[in-house]
């Protein structure tokens, strides 16, 4: 690897590490201050509507395509496919969420102000669909630091909006909406500056979309992509959705709390993934397969590391953290936090089990293995919508803690082993490899 591109490498990984590190981050301390200024309910319901509700609607709108796209370094479909599409799909993901919103009001879930808050927040994890796809186009034509860039400006304005608006009014409606505003002048702004500089550095200016018959091509290729990554989030967020429906709004709001290191968990294990995935398909697509098992044990080797650390610092330390998280959010919350610190540490444990999973799933991608990615969280899915609720209206939080670290163990063997299976198919169909065993460690990953 030549200097310049080495010199690339390290600005993508500070820049996309700045923006998730910013982006993870944010969702915490919106949490604290919807809790500490809106109240345990409104606060609750923010918790739910932000990072459950709102989070699998983005994944619609997400619909499961960045590491497809970014990924696609022949370029079988352009920017203007993949635009189009992501506008379909933005908009597939409002109607979802509001019809999901009404059959929960006439089945007396929920009421009209608690839906009208959910789906506000829902058009602001729409928004940072969209924006994916900008920051996707980025990273395909190797400029992913401009895409950092733009995940910072925008989480910190959009954030700052709605924590500004709750912090002086404590309505948490109209802080909602608010942030949506901003995210829409953000996007609208980056927008121009992709289509008007960057795209025409890189020379791919005038790739409009190739019309409907591309469009089903990309859904064909990319819908299984799309459901795998739905259902996956529906495993990692079912105790959540069993919460929200057996319990409380206030116990809602502590455990989202207690939940969100393993979000943190989860976007940590991307800094280290998410800028080599390029470069690793691109390596695959060469069928170097002992350099690319090699980069795939030293990141699995770093995750872990990390995920160590982590779980380390939440049994060891986890008790004064909680309290202090306390003291933040007032002294009507004195207790609720630091009682549930055996929760607290087994969450942790299974987000640091979703975060190698997390490598797999990507491995996966570039494998282009949809089908196997699918059957496998799909067949997960089944046993976890049963498990999540019982454990949920049988032992409360400390059994939706439990089931979580559980499955998340169960999920992330089974994704090892479609890995393994995976790239012995592989060797077998396509013999030795260009690169062979003898020259591997002589390239630099």
């Amino acid at each position: 690897m030549g200097k310049t591109a080495a010199d690339g490498l390290k600005k993508d990984i500070i820049w996309n590490t700045l923006g998730s590190l910013i982006y993870a981050l944010s969702s915490m301390v919106l949490a604290f201050i919807a809790l500490r200024f809106a109240g345990p309910d409104d606060g609750g319901i923010f918790g739910f509507g932000f990072s459950t509700l709102g989070q699998q609607m983005f994944i619609v709108a997400y619909f499961g395509i960045r590491p497809f796209h970014i990924t696609d370094t022949k370029r079988e479909y352009t920017y203007g496919d993949y635009r189009r599409l992501r506008l379909y799909t933005a908009g597939l993901a409002i109607v979802i969420a509001a019809l999901y919103l009404a059959v929960s009001m006439l089945l007396g879930h929920y009421d009209l102000r608690k839906a009208s808050i959910l789906i506000l927040l829902v058009a602001y994890k729409v928004c940072d669909g969209i924006a994916d796809l900008y920051e996707s186009e980025c990273q395909r034509i190797d400029r992913l630091y401009i895409g950092g860039m733009e995940l910072s400006a925008r989480t910190i304005l959009a954030s700052a909006a709605l924590a500004i608006t709750v912090i002086v009014t404590g309505n948490i409606m109209l802080a909602a909406g608010a942030g949506v505003i901003m995210q829409l002048i953000s996007i609208l702004f980056f927008r121009q500056y992709l289509n008007g500089r960057l795209l025409k550095e890189a020379g791919y200016a005038e790739e409009a979309s190739g019309g409907n018959e591309r469009i089903k091509s990309l859904v064909k290729d990319t819908v299984l992509i799309f459901l795998s990554v739905f259902i996956d989030f529906y495993i990692f967020s079912a105790t959540k959705y069993s919460v929200d429906r057996f319990m409380t709004d206030a116990d809602n709001g502590i455990f989202n709390i207690l939940f969100m290191p393993t979000s943190v968990i989860y976007l940590a294990a991307n800094f280290i993934i998410k800028p080599y995935m390029s470069r690793l398909a691109r390596v695959w697509d060469e069928r170097e397969f002992d350099r690319f098992d090699k980069a795939r044990r030293i990141l699995l080797a770093y995750i872990a590391i990390m995920s160590v650390i982590a779980v380390l610092i939440a049994n060891f330390f986890g008790t004064p953290i909680l309290k202090l998280l306390e003291m933040l959010l007032g002294t009507e919350y004195e207790g609720m936090l630091v009682s549930r610190h055996y929760e607290f540490v087994l969450l942790i444990i299974g987000g640091c089990f979703y975060a190698i999973t997390n490598l797999y799933y990507y491995i996966l991608v570039i494998m282009r293995r949809q089908q196997l990615i699918f059957m496998d969280y799909l067949i997960m899915a089944i046993g976890v919508f049963v498990i999540s609720r019982r454990a949920v209206t049988g032992y409360g939080m400390t059994g939706a803690a439990a089931a979580y670290a559980a499955y998340m163990l169960l999920l992330m063997i089974v994704f090892a082993s479609t890995v393994k299976k995976g790239m012995t198919a592989e060797k077998e169909q396509t013999g030795n490899t260009p690169g062979g065993p003898e020259n591997i460690y002589d390239k630099k990953f």
